[in-house]
């Protein structure tokens, strides 16, 4: 429960930290505003953490500059054509911002740059209500002209102004009330989701880098599944990730399976409670959570369904590792993120035949083979990916998947798996056959993996003398 009193001696105590009262005294000193605005206001009254500090103020960009330069140790102008000038005071980051009156011309997310005269005009054009409170300084008193404070208390996210005029200003804030429902645990006003459902074509506009950008912000928060459900029944997922919706398959009295787009929800949820668990103090981990997100994704191309009510997805793993691939890359992912996720989902149904029964050390081998580098990311996966009720199949399961693993330790320190090679190199392959760089190195190269993957460990002597086999076989 939220409790003003102690959210005001957060703002009080907030307004006399060093880099604030120092900004503050010398705004003031030269008769110009200066006020927190923003996230950091909001987080102030909630108790939670604040990082770099945002203000804006009534000042130019010249003027904020000639006022800072003499209490900041760096200075960086490159928001200096929207009127934002950043630095570095008292060890704090900051950012100040001229008062903006933008106006935008409905086409395109590119406004037209005007400079506002007061506080509460600027704060009218912020996205939410909650984010459009500000802290004038340096004697703190609160603006809030549009109930920001009454929001908060009541947790849900509303724009200022008409919620079409706000996201024809900019659509990517549709998106924003995703990502701040799951990062503030709220919910969205139906005026403002209504209107979200209304232009959710308008989010067309917007580059593919700002939407992958917000996304993955919304990833990053602990619990990301409610902005993806205010996405997916707004429709406005459809228009950038249309293969989520797509997973809400429809069931009918003789074809039964499991609800594949719930089930992919709770897949995330389990993923980041395992990725808690087992990278406490990492960052949140994007691939992992898009791959969770995203595994079943090729379900809906390859459901086929079969006589007596049977369904089937026969090689949805591969389908939907194309299908991720594709997505990924139009939202501008990096290569390494985006070749993470696309095996990531190739991989995921790998260990339910190990479930069935008991691999042979070549085949435990070849898991921690064509994993890599993702292996323990697809051991989170493959945990979450266990949804059923039954609590015996549940147990079953994971009492394999803690085999598996154990196995996968004690190979490890019986022979690095990690690094596992053949036996003999190109150079000793060519010398023993007699031949020359081609073709038949490369085959005779996988020849050996197999063997070291099949047997384990055989000396040089005795893979010579396999190869020479192999060899006189193959002529």
């Amino acid at each position: 429960m939220l409790n003003m009193a102690e959210g005001m001696a957060r703002l009080g105590a907030l307004a006399e930290s060093r880099a604030v009262a120092t900004l503050g005294r010398a705004f003031a000193d030269a008769g110009h505003e200066l006020a927190i605005v923003g996230g950091p206001v909001r987080d102030a009254i909630l108790g939670r953490d604040t990082h770099d500090l945002d203000f804006t103020t009534d000042a130019r960009p010249d003027d904020i500059l000639r006022i800072i330069t003499p209490i900041s140790t760096v200075r960086w102008e490159i928001g200096r054509a929207f009127g934002t000038i950043g630095a570095r005071i008292a060890g704090e980051q900051v950012e100040i911002t001229t008062y903006r009156a933008d106006s935008y011309d409905g086409v395109t997310r590119k406004p037209t740059v005007a400079f506002g005269d007061t506080l509460e005009d600027d704060l009218v054009r912020r996205d939410f209500t909650v984010n459009a409170m500000a802290l004038r300084v340096p004697a703190p008193t609160l603006v809030d002209p549009n109930g920001g404070v009454e929001d908060l208390l009541a947790g849900v996210l509303r724009t200022p102004a008409d919620p079409h005029v706000s996201f024809g200003d900019d659509p990517l804030r549709m998106l924003r009330a995703a990502r701040f429902s799951s990062q503030l645990s709220f919910e969205v006003d139906p005026g403002t989701a209504s209107a979200i459902e209304q232009l959710r074509e308008t989010i067309r506009i917007v580059s593919p880098e700002r939407i992958q950008s917000e996304l993955v912000r919304l990833l990053q928060t602990d619990d990301p599944v409610r902005g993806i459900r205010l996405l997916v029944e707004t429709g406005l997922m459809h228009e950038f990730l249309p293969e989520i919706p797509a997973l809400r398959l429809e069931v009918d009295e003789h074809h039964h399976h499991k609800d594949v787009y719930e089930h992919s929800l709770t897949v995330l949820r389990q993923a980041i409670e395992l990725e808690a668990v087992r990278q406490p103090d990492a960052a949140p981990d994007i691939a992992l959570r898009l791959a969770a997100l995203l595994h079943d994704i090729g379900k809906p191309a390859t459901r086929k369904l079969e006589p007596g009510g049977g369904v089937t997805f026969h090689h949805h793993d591969v389908k939907g590792a194309r299908m991720a691939r594709r997505r990924l890359k139009e939202l501008r992912f990096d290569a390494a993120t985006t070749d993470s996720v696309a095996q990531l989902i190739e991989l995921h149904l790998r260990f339910f035949g190990y479930a069935e029964g008991a691999w042979t050390d070549a085949a435990v081998r070849r898991y921690v083979r064509d994993a890599g580098a993702e292996l323990d990311r697809l051991h989170i996966l493959t945990r979450a990916d266990v949804t059923t009720r039954n609590k015996r199949k549940a147990a079953r399961l994971a009492n394999a998947y803690d085999d598996i693993e154990a196995r996968i330790v004690s190979l490890r320190e019986q022979e690095e798996i990690d690094s596992i090679r053949p036996e003999l190199d190109g150079n000793e392959i060519q010398r023993i056959l007699g031949i020359g760089p081609g073709r038949e190195v490369g085959e005779a190269y996988r020849f050996l993996l197999d063997l070291r993957l099949d047997d384990g460990v055989l000396g040089s002597e005795e893979a010579e003398r396999r190869l020479r086999e192999w060899w006189s076989a193959r002529a």
